[in-house]
């Protein structure tokens, strides 16, 4: 679990800061969690057989938040990277520095009986599905992510695919559909970015009911930055209920604008990229009982093009385990899949799925060194159909350290 100071920033960043409800003390905080990991994985060999398959990368994640008295506060999340760092990293093994910021808000949170409210706005992490709760690494059990917030797709927002056959002719990872678009090959969409939307968030908590409502400038799908504020106005919700202590079950969903303002051109006379939006459905539940603790999540995705009777879409799942054998030593894993489905094009061209089923299933250990360090080990089978071999597996280390940085309390 996610201790002391670590846990509490990302309570308040992802929860509707509820402590900060609760406390009329006011005070700065920055917990700091730093990681470094290593990893040996055919992955990094994909574009140069020369290449080393072992590398090794760098995370510090700085969580800085201020309390003004009972009702104000503010929140951010910061990430500094060296990569390739997460797994997903290996396909390009260039080691260059990020510095991206995550999450970065105020916010005014009240109480009334029973009932919290908080209203957030800024940089947000989106609302729906649940990973972004867990994106810190002394709160992953494992190393690596879901598939729906990592795998890119066989889809762009800046070019339109012609047809279930221009879609079949795609891979992973280097996408270039022909029917325009900003020309050559890139990398596809994420169904959810783990990275800042910018925009507004409302929060409930009821006894065992909580809900939330977000709106964003940029689909989860495809984040925007705040110069383009207005462009893709666009709405999440998500909500939960409580079945008893340690049991919970939540929805989320999303619908709005995806595709680029650059294909407005493209597209059908009379519409625009308002009438081809991106949505989701997603389905989560959180389960702990004893020294077992289980999580999963379900999650079907829509993206409507143009060229498209029946539009691309998919479904993800994932369901993780967590066993804690002793106070400080705890066995995982996480088994996923992300399979698309059936599509069809205008000229009534189909296909039972328009790119290839991914499945990965990965096992870990990890061993607390002291109430500040904790030491993971994992090993990931990834199989990405029809192709065989274990080239796409990793095994990967982390050692992960927080702490906190500042911690000052004032009147």
């Amino acid at each position: 679990m996610l201790k002391g100071a670590v846990a509490m920033a990302v309570t308040l960043g992802c929860l509707g800061s509820p402590l900060l409800a609760q406390d009329a003390n006011s005070g700065i905080s920055v917990p700091v969690t730093v990681s470094g990991g290593a990893m040996y994985t055919g992955r990094l060999q994909l574009a140069d057989p020369d290449e080393s398959a072992l590398a090794g990368g760098l995370r510090a994640m700085l969580y800085p938040s201020i309390r003004l008295g009972s009702h104000w506060f503010g929140y951010a999340a910061l990430q500094v990277r060296l990569t390739p760092y997460f797994y997903y990293d290996a396909y390009d093994p260039e080691r260059e520095w990020y510095i991206e910021t995550l999450q970065a808000f105020v916010g005014y949170s009240w109480r009334n009986d029973k009932t919290s409210w908080v209203v957030k706005a800024g940089r947000l992490s989106t609302a729906f599905g649940s990973y972004a709760l867990r994106y810190d690494d002394a709160e992953n059990p494992v190393l690596d992510q879901p598939l729906s917030y990592v795998q890119t797709l066989t889809l762009r927002t800046d070019q339109l695919p012609c047809g279930v056959n221009d879609l079949a002719a795609q891979h992973y990872g280097s996408i270039s559909n022909r029917c325009g678009g900003v020309p050559g090959r890139d990398r596809g969409l994420t169904p959810v970015t783990l990275y800042g939307l910018p925009g507004i968030q409302a929060e409930v908590s009821s006894h065992r009911v909580d809900a939330r409502f977000q709106v964003t400038n940029g689909s989860p799908a495809s984040p925007q930055g705040w110069d383009r504020a207005g462009q893709y106005v666009q709405w999440t919700a998500g909500g939960g209920y409580t079945i008893r202590q340690g049991f919970r079950i939540g929805a989320s969903g999303f619908r709005g604008p995806y595709l680029d303002h650059s294909l407005t051109p493209l597209l059908p006379a009379g519409t625009s990229a308002r009438d081809f939006p991106a949505s989701a459905l997603g389905v989560d539940a959180q389960w702990a009982r004893g020294r077992w603790s289980a999580t999963g999540e379900w999650q079907r995705f829509w993206f409507a093009s143009p060229n498209f009777t029946v539009a691309p879409s998919l479904d993800s799942t994932y369901v993780e385990v967590k066993s804690v054998i002793t106070p400080r030593f705890f066995l995982a894993g996480r088994a996923g899949w992300l399979n698309s489905r059936r599509v069809v094009d205008k000229q009534e061209v189909s296909a039972a799925e328009f790119a290839p089923s991914i499945a990965s299933y990965e096992m870990a250990a990890g061993s607390w060194l002291n109430r500040h360090q904790l030491l993971k080990a994992s090993y990931e089978w990834l199989k990405i159909q029809p192709l065989t071999g274990t080239r796409f597996n990793v095994v990967g280390f982390q050692l992960v350290t927080t702490f906190h940085a500042v911690d000052w309390a004032f009147h």
